[in-house]
Formats: structure tokens, sequence, C-alpha cells
């Protein structure tokens, strides 16, 4: 049998061995279940990434294979710190700039209201197009579909729009994308 060969039996047999415990040392460590098993499946992942590094001593391999969850759950923490204080950064801009179409204002109730209306789709190309200032072709990628269907799509949805706008007697009037 090839070395890679017996390192897959070998370390199929220590993923066997330690999943439940690294998923336990996870679920005592982090606040949800779930982010315990995501983290125990990414831990399984760099093990089985790093094939070529299981020790050679049974002994050894699991503690080799704790210092990945460790590294793992240190990267976790790490993006949850970072992504904390991103929120936060969010919130003080948010708190301190009004964006039109996004806080809620009773300026923009009626076009809330009326977005409401359409699909998930047909509101999200209406919102790319109107409040992030994508062109059709850029909110295609955006939505992975293709340009004549965004176009299309695009088209119905503002006529939809502009009927339901009119018909609360909102005088709002939307552009055409440049």
């Amino acid at each position: 049998m090839s070395r890679r060969g017996r390192g897959t039996e070998r370390i199929e047999a220590a993923v066997r061995d330690a999943s439940p415990d690294l998923l336990a040392y996870f679920a005592r460590r982090v606040d949800s279940t779930e982010d315990a098993a995501d983290l125990l499946a990414e831990t399984l992942l760099a093990v089985w990434k790093r094939i070529a590094a299981l020790p050679t001593d049974a002994g050894e391999v699991r503690p080799w294979m704790f210092g990945i969850a460790r590294n793992t759950l240190l990267h976790y923490y790490r993006g949850k710190k970072r992504r904390a204080a991103l929120a936060d950064r969010l919130r003080g801009i948010l708190a301190t700039e009004s964006q039109p179409g996004f806080i809620d204002s009773s300026e923009f109730d009626g076009l809330h209201e009326a977005l409401r209306t359409l699909g998930e789709v047909d509101r999200e190309i209406i919102t790319l197009v109107h409040w992030d200032g994508l062109s059709l072709a850029e909110a295609a990628r955006v939505l992975k579909l293709k340009d004549g269907t965004v176009r299309s799509r695009y088209h119905r949805a503002r006529t939809a729009l502009r009927e339901q706008l009119e018909s609360s007697t909102s005088t709002t009037v939307l552009s055409s994308p440049a």
C-alpha cells in the first residue's frame, strides 16, 4: 500500500476517534451548537488538507488535531471581533448620515410599501439600480441572471412600482438608469 493510502487510513481513524472530542471542545467555547459544528467541519477540512503533516507517532495525532482546532477557533474569534467592530462602525455611520430610501422616514413610507408589493428579485433589481447606483448589466451580474432577463424584469417591476405609487397618490417618479 502506498504511503498516501496508509496516511488516509490513519487520518480516517484519527478523525473517527477525535471528532466527538473536537466537537465538545468547540461546544464549550462558542455560543451555538451550529457554530461548533461549523468549526468542527473547518477543522476536519484543515486536517485533510494537511495529511502530509500527519505525525507518524500515533500518540501525537490527537494533540496535532487539537492544535488545528485551536487555530480554527482563534480564526473564528478574530473574525467575530472584526465583524462586531464593523457593525459598530456601520451603526455609527447610519446614526449620523441619512440615506434616502434606507432610513425609516415618513417621506419614504409609500415607496417602502410599494417596494414590498414586488417580488424579491424584482425588488432587488429596483434597489440595486436606484439605491445602489448599479447599471442593469451590473445588477444582472450581481444576481447571476442574463442581461435581457434583468432588463425585462426591471421594466415590468418599474411599471408595477409606478402604478402602485400613483394609486397611493404618491408623486414620486423613478428615473431611468444610466
